[in-house]
Formats: structure tokens, sequence, C-alpha cells
């Protein structure tokens, strides 16, 4: 049975009356999926680490071509997610309905495109990135199989997209979860039992990535629980529909671009100091994510709620919110400094690393840590913006941080004044800082041009979808 038209007004009215808890109600599954999916990111590096040093280096020269795709489909899914939510905020399901028509279509393509990239380019890729030798084929033998599930994985993002629009964000956390803890389940039958070693590892991430994508294929079009309706025998294509996803979410992909750019760039740098030192990088970066899933999770629900009273045109309610999110975020990081700080010795530990791997991880920690409870302002003004429809603000504060400021004093650091490795760290703290500096000044502007604009007037159920933004 499908939902009632006026479900969502309701819902938008119900987030109005109690904005706090309502981002809540959108972060905490939010937050239980993706903490379900960093404790498969690190029990997946801590199992590739038991086969050995060479596995953890292959795997870890992996990352920034998987996080390439990962960002060009998490960025669009924001843009599906912000277009959904404000056509939804103002009352306009014709609109709502043709966006989700848009996102499968383009999740198609995307999945395609990137798969035959993958598997052509990708051997070339990894030797780009450092990856030598028996580290390159045990890194090929894992990124070939990743490349064949793509397809699922970047349409599940997208759905997850559009159900998160409609502020749906609990389905999704218990879809994402059923198949990470399944990827869990299979990755030591494929690793150990079967002796597939690395590339058992991706067999186990392609088989999760089929089981979500079916599950959702089944909800969506057998159980029909969206509110939005998919009429796909009558799509037709709408180029302002398809704009506004891009508009708002290319920026956004474009960041994860460069972040995998970056991460590609800190693994040149750092293998210059020692392969075991990109394997610690990438181990403790995967610690250092579960610190990140409260503030992620935060700065995802605040776009779905941003992009409703944006669409509505509540300005008190969306000012306060933004705040609200800001300083509890700030909080979590305040609190993490005091745990990681003394703990990271321990915390390394679960990957039963080498003496040397151990102190170039425990030592990025203890330095990278001082960051988090700043980094927040960054990413939550970033997420704002995309709510608002303004994705470029969100590529910028990445490219500062990433390639404009940290990536290049670390090369100076390195290779021009020869520092120590701790010296990578230092940089990267001093991108944040700046991206941080930044994204709130752009915000502040945002907010103020948000204001000028006028209430919107409902769209009646056969008009024309009207894509509206604010630059």
């Amino acid at each position: 049975m499908r939902p009632a038209p006026d479900r969502d007004n309701s819902r938008v009215a119900g987030f109005l009356s109690n904005p706090r808890k309502a981002l809540w109600r959108l972060s905490l599954p939010i937050l239980g999926g993706m903490t379900i999916h960093t404790l498969y990111s690190v029990v997946d590096m801590m199992f590739v680490g038991w086969v050995g040093s060479e596995a953890v280096a292959a795997l870890a020269f992996n990352m920034p071509l998987v996080f390439f795709g990962f960002g060009l489909t998490m960025g669009l899914a924001t843009g599906v997610t912000a277009v959904v939510a404000q056509a939804i905020g103002g009352k306009n399901k014709i609109r709502a309905d043709n966006t989700a028509e848009h996102a499968l279509v383009l999740g198609m393509s995307m999945g395609i495109g990137l798969a035959a990239f993958g598997l052509i380019f990708g051997p070339r890729l990894l030797a780009i990135l450092g990856a030598r030798g028996a580290v390159n084929t045990l890194a090929w033998s894992y990124f070939q199989v990743i490349c064949w599930g793509m397809i699922f994985t970047v349409l599940s993002a997208f759905f997850r997209g559009i159900l998160a629009g409609e502020g749906d964000t609990l389905r999704p956390m218990i879809v994402m979860s059923s198949g990470m803890v399944l990827n869990i389940i299979l990755d030591p039958i494929f690793i150990f039992a079967l002796d597939l070693g690395v590339r058992g590892a991706a067999y186990a991430t392609v088989i999760s990535q089929l089981l979500v994508f079916s599950t959702y294929i089944y909800l969506v079009f057998h159980r029909k629980i969206t509110y939005v309706q998919f009429r796909l025998r009558n799509f037709r294509f709408r180029a302002a529909i398809l704009a506004a996803i891009f508009r708002i979410g290319m920026p956004a992909s474009l960041s994860f671009v460069i972040m995998s750019l970056g991460q590609g760039v800190y693994n040149k740098i750092l293998s210059s100091y020692s392969h075991l030192a990109v394997a610690a990088y990438q181990m403790a970066n995967r610690l250092e994510m579960i610190y990140f899933m409260p503030i992620i999770a935060i700065a995802t629900g605040v776009v779905t709620l941003v992009g409703m009273f944006y669409g509505a045109r509540e300005y008190g309610e969306l000012r306060g919110i933004i705040r609200y999110a800001i300083l509890r975020s700030m909080l979590i990081g305040a609190v993490a400094v005091m745990i990681v700080f003394p703990l990271a010795p321990v915390i390394m530990q679960i990957y039963r690393p080498s003496e040397e791997i151990l102190a170039y991880g425990v030592g990025y920690l203890r330095i990278i840590v001082f960051i988090f409870p700043f980094a927040p302002i960054g990413i939550i003004s970033g997420r704002v913006m995309q709510g608002l429809g303004k994705g470029l603000p969100f590529m910028v504060l990445s490219f500062l941080r990433v390639l404009a400021v940290g990536a290049p004093l670390a090369i100076v650091f390195t290779y021009v004044w020869n520092k120590p490795i701790e010296w990578v760290w230092f940089a990267m703290i001093s991108g944040g800082l700046v991206s941080m500096v930044v994204g709130l000044l752009w915000l502040r502007a945002s907010l103020r041009k948000a204001e000028r604009l006028p209430r919107p007037e409902p769209a009646l159920e056969g008009t024309e979808p009207v894509v509206e933004g604010i630059g």
C-alpha cells in the first residue's frame, strides 16, 4: 500500500515542532549504520593484517581508488537527498518523484561507467599510487573484484539518498548494517577458510553489496515503502532535475575526489619514509573514523532538516538547528581528545602491528586528535550549504583542506626541509584549520542570502517541477 500524499507534510510539521529531537531522530540511525560500517572497516583491515604486512599495504594502496568511486557516489546521493528534501518541504511531490526516478537512471549509468574504468585502468593507477611488485599484484587482485560490484554500491547509495530526503534514515541504517554484518561474517571464510587472502576480502564485500542492493529493490518496488513514487515506464528526462542533483551533488562528489587524490598524495609521501608508514596511516585512519562517525551522522541529518526548513522558509529554526549541531559536535570532539590521546597505543594493538607500524600509528593519532574539536565546524558548514542548494562550498572546503594546504605543506616538509614524519600530520591539521575558518565565514554569508528569499507557494500536483536554489 502506498503512503498517503500528505504523510511527509506532517513529517515536516513534526520536525519544525522539535528540531533538536528531529536531528537526533535522523542522525542516530545514520550513526548506527556508520558504526557497523566502521566496525566492518576496522575488522576488514584487521583480518587482512593477519595475512601479512604486504597484504595490509596492498589494501592501503587501494583506498584512494575505492574512495574515489565511493566519493562520486556519495556526493551525488547527497544531491538527491537535498533536492528530494527541498521538494517535500516546498510541497512539490511531482518534483520529488521525478528526482527519485532520475536518481536511479543516473545510478545505473555511473555504476557501469565506474566498473569499466576500474577494470581497464586499475593496474596502471595502482602503480602510479606507488604499489610495486608483489604489493601491486595483491592490490590488483582486490580491486578487480571490487569493480564488479560497483553498480550495486552506487544504486544502493542512491536508494539511501532518496529515503534520507524523505526523512527516513532508520531503514537505510538497518539495510546497510545487515550488509556489513554479512561482510564481517564472510571475511574470515573467504580470506582464511578458502585461502583467498586479500582477494577473499573483496569477494566478501561484493556479496554483501549485492545483498544490500537486493533488499532495497524488494523494499522500494515490492513493499513500496517510499513516499516518492517510481513510474519508470513513464520516465521522461528533465534536464532541470538532473541539473539540480549535479549542482548540489557534483561539487560534493568532487570534494570526495579531492580527498581521494589527497589520500593518494599522502600515501606517496609516506612511502618515501616506508611502505609500513602507508599501512600505519590507513590503519589509524580507520580508527580515526570512530570519532568522525557521530560528526558525519549529525552533519548528514542536518542536510535533510536544512533542506526541509529552507524549502518551508523557516529561517529561525534553520539557524537554531545549525548552532545546536555545531556545538554538540565540538563537545564530542573534546571528549574524543581525552580518550584517544592516552589510549592510542592500546587502540592500535587490535591490528597486531609490528613495532614500526605501531610507532607510526600512535604518532599519527596523538597529533591528529587535536583537530577533533574544530573539524565539525568545517564539516557541518559544508553540509548545511548543501541543504541550502549550494554544492560548491563543500568542494572548495575540501580542496583547501587537502590539496591547497595540507598536501603541499606535507610535500615541503618532507622533500624540501627533510622533516620527520610527524610534520606530515602537522600539515594535515593546518589544512583542517584553514578549512574551518573559511567554512564558517561562507556559511554566515549563505544564511544571510537565503533569508532574503520569499516564501514559496505550494506546487499543484499537475505542475511541472521547478528547481530552485540560492546560487
